[in-house]
């Protein structure tokens, strides 16, 4: 069985420990993020209390549903980026791959007679094809996760930008189709947040309730004890980006039929710092095997309801930018303290 090194993934190799057991790490790791959900409950209520104060607009219905389409994009790539870290990687080209499908799915709509099932069905395979590009260099070309995906952030963003001529394509707005997913509503809500909720409830059943959803806490825990009880690395990793780059193509078509046109750069820069920041917030280690889908969305919630309160303020979007990376950083220093890890370059 070929299998990759620890190092592959950039995480840390342990020697296999006969008391922690991939079920006792997954219980241990439901229980840890209990604590994180209330804490960003507690956060999310603080924001929205703070905001609602300063704004009677603000907890309208209406604005709640203008958070809520906002951050559906932003959303799905979290979900998805939870599995990735959870497996003990990163997807650093979710962004660009969201941008590279929404433009594949405006133009293969338009060149196939406005067909709306071409378009999105063209998106999603070349999101399975850059997911399982992105699997390979790692597996097959012994790459840094971080290293390969951050390489494919740069690629795809100029594959889109070169078929795209740089500029948006396509009008997919006199489509039925597309219009129902980028505008229409079921139960009053919008159709783009309960594609999020279902995708979201998917993964949460893969990674709790499925053989390989414990795999892939097992593998993040420790690659080295996960390859001697007779786990496929590369099976794993290969099937995880597989799965990002579907859903990051699902991403790309709902920016899509958001914005009326395939969008190469324009509403997907930025996605992956996004995705990357709710998932640590929601409890995610960054060294793998720990997390989960509800304190991810938890943290997606936080972050829009912040960002637009900040809009509604009228505070220049670039302090957003700083917020944003303040609280990643919050968030690593919190997983550190809790871990009792020694502080590098410091004496234990």
């Amino acid at each position: 069985m070929t299998t990759t090194s620890p190092s592959t993934l950039g995480q840390r190799a342990e020697e296999p420990s006969a008391a922690a057991t991939p079920a006792s790490r997954l219980r241990a790791a439901v229980t840890r993020a209990g604590a994180q959900s209330l804490g960003l409950i507690a956060a999310l209520a603080f924001v929205l209390i703070l905001f609602g104060s300063l704004n009677s607009n603000y907890l309208s219905w209406q604005n709640i549903q203008v958070i809520a389409e906002a951050v559906t994009i932003s959303g799905l790539l979290a979900v998805v980026q939870t599995v990735v870290i959870i497996l003990g990687a990163l997807d650093i080209s979710v962004g660009s791959q969201a941008g590279l499908a929404s433009v594949t799915s405006a133009m293969v709509f338009t060149s196939a007679g406005s067909n709306a099932f071409a378009g999105i069905g063209a998106a999603i395979g070349i999101g399975a094809v850059i997911g399982v590009v992105n699997g390979a260099i790692i597996v097959y070309g012994r790459v840094n996760a971080v290293i390969a995906t951050l390489a494919g952030l740069a690629a795809y963003k100029g594959v889109a930008q070169l078929v795209s001529d740089g500029r948006a394509q396509g009008y997919v707005l006199n489509d039925s189709i597309f219009v129902f997913l980028g505008r229409g509503k079921i139960a009053g809500l919008p159709v783009m947040v309960w594609l999020l909720l279902v995708v979201a409830a998917a993964v949460h059943v893969l990674l709790k309730y499925t053989d390989i959803g414990r795999n892939i806490y097992a593998v993040g825990g420790n690659d080295t004890a996960a390859r001697l009880a007779g786990i496929n690395l590369n099976k794993y990793i290969l099937a995880v980006y597989a799965l990002s780059g579907v859903v990051a193509a699902v991403a790309g078509i709902l920016l899509t039929a958001r914005t009326g046109s395939g969008q190469p750069v324009s509403g997907s820069e930025g996605l992956e710092l996004q995705s990357i920041t709710a998932a640590a917030l929601g409890g995610c280690a960054l060294k793998g095997g720990k997390g989960g889908v509800g304190g991810t969305l938890l943290a997606v919630a936080l972050l829009g309801a912040l960002q637009n309160g900040l809009t509604v303020q009228g505070i220049n979007a670039f302090w957003q930018n700083i917020a944003q990376g303040a609280l990643l950083v919050v968030a690593v220093v919190l997983q550190q303290r809790r871990s009792r890890e020694r502080a590098v370059g410091l004496p234990a």
